[in-house]
């Protein structure tokens, strides 16, 4: 069976930008050894001749023909707007500058 160290578990939370207790890091290293055997057992059945599904039941897709439709006219499209210059919503600055 796979196992989890701790180093593992660190590098992980770092990379998800998680603070972890010792507490919580004990619990999902055994967590983690617990879905990983699992999985193990499951790779132990044998799948030949079995059709990789998705979903369990059939489903059909509807389809429709694309076709184009007129475009919605600006000032409807603006109406409601809180502020608009033009055909053009106004929205607040997020960006401060330039450069990233």
């Amino acid at each position: 069976m796979s196992h989890i160290n701790r180093s593992q578990i660190d590098r992980v939370a770092e990379l998800a930008r998680l603070s972890l207790s010792d507490e919580e890091a004990d619990r999902l290293s055994i967590e983690l050894d617990s879905f990983l055997g699992y999985v193990e057992t499951l790779n132990e059945l044998n799948t030949e001749g079995i059709v990789p599904t998705s979903h369990p039941i059939p489903l059909s897709t509807p389809m429709r023909d694309d076709l184009p439709e007129p475009p919605i006219d600006p000032e409807l499209a603006i109406r409601n707007a809180p502020e608009s210059a033009g055909s053009a919503f106004v929205v607040p600055k997020v960006i401060d500058s330039e450069s990233l």
